[in-house]
């Protein structure tokens, strides 16, 4: 089994620091963004953009953001 995979061959979450979420905003507007656990991502729903989160580091990249629908 590889290190990033956890029993069973899905890939293992790395949690992000509790901390670090209450710091970040969106790059954008400046404000508070919301966590979703199920798909690793920092969610702005003011500026309708998803960030991703790979191996527990948030990417606050505009360039990297999923469009919300």
């Amino acid at each position: 089994m590889m290190a990033d995979e956890i029993e069973g061959g899905s890939p293992a979450r790395a949690e992000v620091d509790p901390k670090l979420l209450e710091l970040l905003v969106c790059p954008v507007t400046k404000q508070a963004l919301s966590y979703d656990r199920e798909r690793q991502e920092l969610v702005s729903q003011a500026a309708k953009l998803a960030f991703p989160i790979r191996d527990g580091i948030p990417i606050m990249l505009v360039d990297e953001a999923r469009p919300l629908d």
